[in-house]
């Protein structure tokens, strides 16, 4: 796969088959992972992979409680204001979404592989996400959805921590949690705002110097 591809078609897949992830392709998800920066070259993180059932099913409660909190709290005003006009553009998008992270929460234990990772002693992310993301791309080139979440270390952290038998006393912090599968759904380039309208030039506010309506990828 071209790395245009996978960049445009990487995408949130949530929703997501049982079958297993063979290991082989694991080894191609976590090999490209740890290739990828990470401050001053220390690779302070760590990496759990976790498909037993068993221990997946004593994360799956803390997950939809987490979700649950996520919809009263952080995304309480946007959930109202979606059901106060479902009919616009913005909340028909919002509501996919809604959906889609909540068919997660409500499957949990369907998705057949899950990927905590851990950095030491730093909570910026700086030095973990490079590496997460490139996990994300190396699933997609084989065929693999996953989706980023960060909710259980909000709401559930010591309670997983505990579950996966993770050290409270070395300064680890769970950094997000991805699910991993193959997805039911399609690929393809995500509908988002143009750069043009996001980005600035050398001052905040400054045109970027470039309009981009379309997609650059596929070419034409």
């Amino acid at each position: 796969m071209e790395v245009e591809e996978a960049l445009y078609t990487t995408r949130a897949m949530r929703r997501v088959r049982p079958d297993a992830v063979p290991l082989d392709v694991q080894e191609k998800i976590l090999d490209a992972a740890i290739r990828a920066p990470t401050g001053g070259n220390a690779q302070n993180w760590r990496f759990l992979l976790v498909d037993d059932v068993d221990v997946i099913s004593r994360i799956g409660p803390l997950f939809r409680d987490s979700v649950d909190q996520l919809w009263k709290t952080v995304y309480a005003d946007r959930l109202a204001a979606a059901a106060e006009n479902p009919e616009a553009d913005e909340n028909v998008q919002w509501m996919k979404v809604q959906r889609s992270a909540q068919w997660l929460a409500d499957h949990f234990e369907e998705v057949p592989l899950y990927l905590f990772s851990f950095v030491h002693a730093d909570p910026t992310g700086g030095s973990i996400f490079p590496a997460v993301w490139s996990a994300q791309l190396a699933a997609r080139a084989q065929g693999v959805g996953s989706s980023l979440t960060m909710v259980l270390g909000v709401f559930h952290p010591d309670e997983v921590f505990d579950i996966l038998g993770v050290p409270r006393d070395e300064h680890w912090v769970m950094s997000c949690c991805v699910s991993f599968g193959y997805p039911t759904g399609r690929w393809g380039v995500a509908p988002r705002r143009p750069a043009h309208e996001v980005s600035y030039r050398n001052r905040w506010g400054s045109p970027v110097g470039f309009v981009l309506d379309e997609p650059l990828w596929p070419p034409g």
